[in-house]
């Protein structure tokens, strides 16, 4: 069951909906926060849709980097595990 969230991101307020529980919505909040004020500590601009927009991109990045080694780990777990069924295979020979 979704559970109304009070947050506060880039000194907006704003109301979202999670069934993911307090301590993810906070721990996610906190993430974005953090990269708003990372933006913000190494650009000089000021304006929040730019600040936003590239903390939107820095984390998109991150999350296909991420999304990359997650597939090249399942298919390299895949591989080995065929060669395992393989070689299980001809001991039983």
């Amino acid at each position: 069951m979704k559970k109304q969230y009070h947050i506060r991101v880039l000194g907006e307020d704003i109301s979202v909906l999670s069934d993911s529980g307090d301590e993810h919505v906070e721990t996610v909040v906190k993430y974005v926060n953090d990269k708003v004020k990372e933006i913000q500590n190494t650009t000089k601009t000021i304006n929040t849709v730019h600040v936003a927009i590239l903390a939107a991109l820095n984390i998109a990045d991150e999350y296909y980097k991420v999304k990359e080694i997650k597939e090249n780990i399942c298919q390299q777990m895949e591989r080995r595990s065929e060669k395992l069924i393989h070689l299980i295979n001809e001991i039983r020979q």
